[in-house]
């Protein structure tokens, strides 16, 4: 019943467009562990009025399903600032179709009246003891795409078999209700509340539980820049700074305000690197700023840069923050907490593809390190277990700048994560020491940690499985590569097919996954490299890091290896050329 898109297919049937068409309904859009995340438009390939109406009716016959106390509890959902002109599609809009959905079921709905960070959604799910959440946001994707995330009841992300229960649902439930397109019905409905108010003084009062240095915080004379993106994240941080007694931070003018065009960026995406802080770079070189604190639109991740003594910018890889924060997050446990005993029930999570640098930490310090696959639904869903065992999960990380600072949040979480490295840097002002130096002490203490990361973008499925396969199949049927260049291989995990080579059985532990492509290589000269497609974007991506035992310095020379075997991984394995792969460009 949508004017826009309904009008866009009609042009197209006239026009006897096959090939749109074909895009268009040719197949439906997957709901996966990640929930939905597709272009704004017509048809079901594509994020709209009556795909959300659909998805929101299988999920809400789903959640019946599973939960007796559903229409007692109920639900929460928010949305970030997108919005499609031509197709009619906001994230406003599709989070009222939602709310309206399970409203005309009696399931009471907790949704924001405005513009809120991802975070808030799993926030609100474990606050309010609800049984689900649902966030309307693509993220950092491109800004035609919309996004569809679902949280479970016990406030982390949902992981299979829900899954495919939800996806089952909708495909039983796709002719839209009974007054399932007005969604003016719940402006006036008791089940309607607003969490806004509540949620922003509550989770401010619980990230103050990570806040150990206020009189620093008071007093410090550092200078910080915050970018928003163009997305949700200006306000919050400025009142996460509030909240810690910091003074705010200056926000890059032109991308401070939600913008859904995302006008000064090519990407919406931090992780891209210095393209997407031009800005943030001049307004601190203006203001005297030395640390630039940048989100992405939905506010979940951070990008963090700070300026060398050479007036060089330095933006912090996934890891080297990681590194960081997980140094500094043991750090303030272990001033607040003398008891020896109390280590052994301290852990840290971190995914499979991410840097090992906690379990270097861990290991010197007693405490436990976990890894889990790749995405924070596995690193929440197993802090959960873990607290329920009343262990402490003090923070988990991945590669891709998601950092989980505050038990509260079981998900990545990009503004409490701003607030505590901004403490982080206060207080090592105070000794004189910047980020980076700190880093090199981290690595000094634990050992060098090098990481290399990148990705090939390839649009065409059948050039993704035939890569992989030929991988499995190297020297002959079932076999694998023993050698990448002058790299000799030691080990192989995949996690596609749950092969192990290092284990007595040679199955996997880490669970595996028949639906995404992941393999991991270790070499003899101790580096370790993983090949895996990404679940929301058609890339490719690889993952290598070297490790060397603490005292051992020769940062040059470990770098000079690692670059050549990401030339050899990429030369070898992805054979960019043979197989018209495009390579990412800054």
């Amino acid at each position: 019943q949508n004017p826009k898109t309904s009008a866009i297919v009609k042009q197209l049937v006239a026009e006897r467009n096959v090939e749109e068409l074909q895009k268009c309904f040719g197949l439906r859009m997957e709901f996966g562990t990640a929930g939905l995340r597709a272009a704004m438009g017509a048809g079901i390939s594509h994020m709209n009025d009556l795909t959300i109406i659909q998805t929101t009716q299988g999920f809400c016959r789903y959640l019946e399903k599973n939960f007796s106390d559903l229409k007692k509890r109920g639900v929460v959902i928010g949305f970030d600032a997108r919005a499609h002109l031509s197709s009619g599609g906001s994230s406003k809009r599709f989070a009222r179709l939602a709310a309206n959905t399970f409203i005309s079921q009696g399931v009471p709905v907790y949704l924001f009246s405005d513009i809120t960070p991802t975070p808030f959604v799993p926030y609100t799910v474990t606050h309010l003891k609800l049984c689900a959440g649902i966030m309307v946001t693509a993220s950092h994707n491109p800004k035609q795409d919309n996004g569809y995330k679902v949280y479970w009841e016990n406030g982390a992300q949902i992981i299979s078999p829900h899954d495919k229960g939800i996806s089952q649902a909708i495909e039983e439930n796709q002719e839209p209700w009974p007054q399932a397109w007005d969604d003016k019905l719940i402006d006036s409905s008791v089940l309607l509340h607003d969490p806004y108010a509540t949620v922003n003084k509550e989770y401010f009062k619980d990230i103050q539980k990570q806040c150990f240095h206020r009189n620093i915080n008071k007093e410090t004379n550092l200078k910080f820049v915050h970018t928003s993106v163009h997305g949700v994240g200006h306000k919050f941080v400025q009142l996460a700074f509030e909240a810690f007694d910091l003074r705010p931070p200056f926000a890059v003018p032109e991308q401070k305000d939600p913008d859904p065009e995302f006008p000064t960026v090519k990407y919406p995406n931090p992780e891209e690197g210095k393209g997407v802080l031009t800005l943030s770079f001049a307004l601190a070189e203006k203001d005297g700023a030395k640390i630039i604190l940048a989100n992405d639109p939905d506010a979940d991740r951070l990008a963090v840069a700070e300026k060398q003594e050479s007036g060089e910018w330095k933006v912090f890889s996934g890891n080297e923050l990681g590194a960081l924060l997980g140094w500094w997050i043991f750090t303030c446990w272990k001033n607040q907490n003398r008891d020896a005993c109390a280590i052994k029930d301290v852990y840290m999570l971190s995914s499979t593809v991410s840097s090992k640098i906690l379990r270097a930490i861990a290991l010197k310090e007693g405490f436990h390190f976990e890894e889990t696959l790749t995405g924070f639904k596995w690193m929440g869903n197993r802090a959960k277990q873990l607290m329920d065992q009343g262990k402490a999960v003090l923070f988990a990380f991945e590669e891709a700048i998601g950092y989980m600072c505050c038990p509260a949040v079981l998900d990545k979480d990009g503004v409490s994560a701003a607030v505590i490295t901004a403490e982080m840097a206060s207080f090592l002002a105070t000794r004189n020491m910047s980020l980076s130096q700190q880093l090199k002490a981290v690595y000094d203490e634990y050992g060098l940690h090098i990481t290399k990361a990148s990705y090939f973008i390839c649009h065409d499925p059948k050039v993704i499985q035939q890569l992989f396969d030929n991988l499995r199949n190297y020297d002959g049927e079932n076999t694998y590569p023993k050698s990448c260049g002058r790299f000799k291989v030691s080990g192989i995990r995949d996690l596609t097919t749950g092969y192990d080579s290092s284990q007595p059985d040679q199955k996997a532990i880490l669970p595996t996954s028949k639906s995404s492509q992941m393999i991991t290589f270790t070499f003899a000269n101790g580096g370790v490299a993983t090949m895996r497609t990404s679940g929301t974007e058609p890339k490719i991506k690889y993952y290598s890091e070297l490790c060397a035992p603490p005292g051992n310095s020769d940062v040059e020379q470990l770098k000079k290896e690692l670059d050549e075997l990401v030339n050899a991984l990429e030369k070898h394995f992805f054979q960019p050329e043979k197989n018209n792969l495009q390579r990412k460009t800054e």
